[in-house]
């Protein structure tokens, strides 16, 4: 069943009819009262309900499209799809940056053990290849949905439990051993998802994947963390601001 809310519109406003439209409906997707799934009245019944011409309405509905807010699908109308997480390329952690976003993650411990570093993880995080590291995987969730999993390789010296990393973020937890981090070496890029992946991102089989490679450096200029993450691209993408020379 479609939803026909109604939203205030300013008149006297400077801001344009449409603009104001538009953000009535992103801040109704935000919390919650046009949440996931739902599908929006179609665009008469909102021009007439706020007294707006349809080319405004259209051109409402269309800034949301474009934001990835809303979506036109054939023989169903405007529906409301998650939106999309949008995180800064800067050296800070997904758990801190939903959090910051009010998102509230939550964390699933897939795996968390002590091994010998293969050649390449060792070659990271500047060990001796078979030296001991800890290895662990999670799957982050936000607002229920799964949104990334994260495999990490930390020094052996680091004893994280599943307390630690289920309760809070793992830059949060080296902060609380006393690591600064200062420098991250990062690579970004995309491929098709396993099986696996597929199944627990709650994905299509061989559906798009954004991936991150990452080794942070403390103050010290020693390597502390290697990940190796991968995110939904369906809800999930890097933003940075570039400045011309």
């Amino acid at each position: 069943m479609a939803v026909t809310p109604t939203f205030e519109i300013d008149r006297s406003s400077p801001t344009p009819l449409y603009f104001q439209l538009a953000k009535a409906i992103e801040d109704a997707i935000t919390d919650g009262t046009l949440p996931a799934g739902s599908r929006l009245a179609n665009e008469i019944l909102l021009a007439e309900n706020h007294g707006l011409s349809r080319p405004t309405v259209r051109r409402a509905v269309q800034e949301l499209v474009d934001k990835g807010l809303l979506v036109r699908k054939r023989g169903v109308g405007t529906q409301v799809i998650q939106p999309h997480v949008r995180r800064s390329v800067e050296l800070t952690s997904l758990y801190d940056d939903l959090a910051r976003g009010g998102e509230a993650p939550t964390t699933e411990i897939l795996s968390l053990e002590r091994l010998p570093a293969p050649a390449d993880i060792a070659e990271e995080l500047d060990l001796a290849v078979g030296a001991e590291v800890v290895a662990l995987r999670r799957l982050r969730r936000t607002r229920g949905e799964p949104l990334a999993m994260l495999t990490n390789y930390l020094p052996g010296r680091f004893e994280p439990t599943l307390e630690d990393l289920t309760e809070r973020g793992l830059y949060q937890y080296l902060r609380t051993q006393g690591v600064h981090l200062r420098v991250a070496h990062q690579r970004i890029g995309a491929r098709l998802a396993r099986a696996d992946e597929a199944r627990l991102l709650e994905e299509p089989p061989r559906s798009a994947l954004l991936t991150m490679e990452r080794t942070a450096f403390d103050d010290q200029g020693a390597a502390v963390e290697h990940g190796r993450h991968v995110y939904r691209a369906s809800r999930y993408d890097f933003e940075t601001t570039l400045v011309g020379r």
